[in-house]
């Protein structure tokens, strides 16, 4: 089984034939995919690297971990597979949830929200006007 391997605080600038030749110093079969951004193409800081060899991924962890390349140092570290968004993940087990079975969109309540005032309530952009109303009132002198 092959083991994959997180390599982050790669450059933007990344050049992927310096690394290349970085992982071929260590040994043979490393195949690296970095992630690029889909508009600026520039890489976006990270990439995986499949070993199928595991004593020789333990040393391009123990080699590469904090190595300084190109002004930055590496962090290499074994990645966590992300598991299926189907069957398991945070939105299906959380505490509610339908122990895995798939939510439909007509299923989840909806909370609307509105900004307009309740029918019992005033309107608040007369609410100052009734201040001073309440004031004139108030300090109105009737005639007896």
């Amino acid at each position: 089984m092959s083991v994959r391997l997180y390599i982050g605080n790669l450059p933007q600038n990344l050049k992927i034939k310096e690394l290349e030749a970085l992982f071929a110093s260590i040994g043979k079969g490393i195949r690296f995919k970095a992630v690029f951004d889909r508009d600026t193409k520039a890489c976006r800081g990270f990439g995986f690297a499949n070993i199928n060899d595991e004593k020789m991924a333990e040393e391009v962890i123990e080699k590469l971990n904090g190595y300084d390349f190109n002004g930055t140092n590496l962090r290499v570290e074994r990645s966590e597979r992300k598991e299926s968004n189907s069957t398991s993940g945070r939105r299906n087990n959380g505490p509610g949830s339908n122990k895995g079975k798939p939510v439909s969109r007509k299923d989840v309540k909806k909370v609307v929200h509105s900004d307009a005032p309740s029918k019992e309530a005033p309107d608040p952009r007369w609410a100052g006007e009734f201040s001073k109303l309440k004031e004139l009132l108030a300090n109105q002198k009737t005639a007896v």
